[in-house]
Order: C-alpha cells, then sequence, then structure tokens
C-alpha cells in the first residue's frame, strides 16, 4: 500500500456515491496522472480506466470524493489504497504474458488485485490483516473477478501450492528481499517490489536460468511489510 507519491498534475475529484460508475473521472485519472507520467502500455490504460477505484475506497464521503484524486487513501488499519500512478507503474512493470499468473502480497482494499485481474489469467493474493483480507474477497466478488484468489496470512513466503507465477507484485515494503518469493518466480518473470526502511526504492527483479537481475529503479514511501518479515 502507497503512502506518498511523486506529485502530478491534479484531478478534479467529484464527489459520489459507491453506485456511479464515474467513468469520466477514471478518464481523466488515467490521462492527466498515468499517460501523462509516460506509462504507455495500452492494456494497463485500459485496466486503469475499467476498474471502479471508488469501490475499494471507504464509503466515508471525504474519501470517497478523492477516489481519484492523484493520492493515496487510508483503508483503516493503518493501510492505504495506493496512488494510481504507481498501481499503473507496477502493473506495468511486471510486463505480464497472455493467461499469465500473478501472485500479490499485500491485498489491502483489493484494487490492485482487480487491476492485475484484467491482465492476468488468475491472481493470487494474500493479505495479512483479516478484516481486510475479507472485505477484499467480498468487493472483489460482487465485481465479478472470479479469477482473484484471496488468501488471509502472512506472504512473506508467497504461495508455494500455487507457484511458479508469471509476476509477482509486493505493496508493503521489507527491508529485504524474501527468498521465497524469488523462488517461486518461472523463468523470465519478474518480482516488483518496494524495499527499504525509512528510505526504500522499488526494485525489480528478474528470474533467469542461473540466477536474477536486480533494477532500481523510484524512490518510494510503502507502509512496512508485517509479520516474519519484520522477525
Amino acid at each position: 500500500m502507497y503512502v506518498n507519491g511523486p506529485a502530478g498534475p491534479a484531478v478534479s475529484a467529484t464527489p459520489g456515491n459507491q453506485d456511479q460508475d464515474r467513468g469520466d473521472e477514471r478518464r481523466v485519472m488515467v490521462a492527466s496522472q498515468i499517460q501523462a507520467r509516460e506509462i504507455s502500455d495500452p492494456d494497463v490504460l485500459a485496466a486503469m480506466e475499467k476498474v471502479p477505484r471508488h469501490r475499494f475506497v471507504p464509503p466515508d464521503p471525504t474519501l470517497q470524493a478523492s477516489a481519484y484524486a492523484d493520492t493515496p487513501l487510508p483503508i483503516g488499519h493503518g493501510q492505504t489504497i495506493s496512488q494510481p500512478y504507481i498501481v499503473a507503474y507496477m502493473t506495468a512493470a511486471l510486463r505480464l504474458p497472455p493467461d499469465a499468473r500473478v501472485l500479490e502480497v499485500g491485498t489491502g482494499s483489493g484494487y490492485q488485485a482487480a487491476v492485475l485481474a484484467e491482465l492476468a489469467g488468475e491472481v493470487y493474493t494474500i493479505e495479512i490483516v483479516p478484516a481486510l483480507a475479507t472485505t477484499s474477497r467480498e468487493i472483489l466478488r460482487d465485481l465479478g473477478y472470479d479469477n482473484v484468489h484471496v488468501r488471509q496470512g502472512d506472504g512473506y513466503g508467497g504461495w508455494p501450492d500455487q507457484a511458479q507465477f508469471d509476476g509477482i507484485i509486493v505493496t508493503a515494503a521489507p527491508d529485504h528481499v524474501p527468498p521465497a518469493l524469488v523462488d517461486q518466480l518461472a523463468d523470465g518473470a519478474r518480482l516488483v517490489i518496494p524495499v527499504g526502511g525509512d528510505s526504500q526504492s522499488m526494485t525489480i527483479i528478474t528470474k533467469q536460468e542461473g540466477g536474477s537481475t536486480v533494477e532500481v529503479t523510484l524512490p518510494v514511501r510503502f507502509v512496512p511489510m508485517t509479520g516474519e518479515a519484520q522477525r
């Protein structure tokens, strides 16, 4: 869950309720926050335009008014729904093949899982906070994302029963890369993960035969990964 992101063009937020489509706001969000920052993958842009972010935001009127703003938002339990740009950036960085099997560690609101579900064949997502796992599962089910499988638990060890994955995304920051997540990548697949403590960097690890490559990209600020990652 992204805490604070790089500033970008503002998008006006129109108050609305969860029954409204708010498609115009999504189109403005994609154009001003995502395409303007040079994310051009057409499948990612289409997913970001389709998924109703406001359905994953708590029903508080103030938060609903900011559902398509260029910012993360609180979802309770010390967690956030990530900034739209970061969701798009991490999704594009996975470079998913068609019908991919994807693992997400840190379901949170379920928004990132929904975006992934628009591109992937199957999405496996793990959430350590029981209440968030329950809520996100219900929202994803209500929206018809039958290809998303939500499990409550500690995602540090991944989901070995479903490995290998064509991509793994982590939405909380450990101070090191969990070895099990690299092990559960298919050859050629990517792990996109924020790494660090007070200072964090988005890190992209590509699994290759005989090893892996590591690329450090954006400075970021995510909530810390809890559970076994902190032991």
